[in-house]
């Protein structure tokens, strides 16, 4: 099983990006998410024994109870980079408490064999991904007509184990297992 932890968006910040995506899918021949699978991944575990889903679940369902905190949805941003792009993202903006859920999945995963992550921690919803260079002028001049880059704010109450299934048409992702904040 190919496994991560992420938080749900709310309705009204999908809505906005399923308008956004569809304003920009035009201009520019990219691997558009679709707007269901949109999600804040906290940890990527990569592939996981289905005989040890149980122990994992137990792990996650440990981890220090919180407070609920507001994400915010505002910006757009390319990694690497706008030059050499391979993602198009929508920027979160969240209270250290994102990060530090994040820290914690992954200190808590690591002590059951899950490698630790290489990259420090950067929130954010992936809009869409580039396998191979595409003109990207006309998705530039779309990006620069934008009257916002504001999506809205939600708040975050809980945290999903969720499975990615690869298919043809994308991933498919599930939702196995859910974690909230308060206990």
């Amino acid at each position: 099983m190919r496994l991560f932890t992420a938080i749900d968006i709310s309705a009204a910040v999908r809505q906005n990006l399923e308008g956004l995506i569809g304003r920009l899918r035009p201009t520019a021949r990219l691997r558009w998410s679709p707007p269901g699978n949109l999600h804040i991944t906290t940890k990527f575990i990569g592939d996981w024994p289905e005989e040890r889903l149980g122990e994992l679940k137990a792990v996650l369902a440990d981890l220090p109870a919180r407070e609920p905190f507001e994400i915010a949805v505002n910006g757009l941003g390319w990694f690497p980079n706008s030059r050499v792009p391979r993602v198009f993202w929508a920027a979160v903006k969240a209270p250290e408490a994102l990060a530090g859920l994040a820290s914690e999945t992954d200190e808590a995963l690591e002590r059951i064999g899950v490698p630790r992550e290489e990259k420090p921690f950067s929130p954010h919803l992936t809009l869409a991904r580039i396998k191979e260079p595409v003109p990207l002028g006309s998705l530039h001049e779309a990006l620069s007509r934008l009257d916002t880059l504001d999506f809205g704010r939600f708040t975050a109450d809980r945290f999903l184990l969720y499975s990615s299934e690869l298919q043809r048409s994308g991933s498919v992702y599930n939702a196995l297992a859910e974690f909230p904040f308060e206990r």
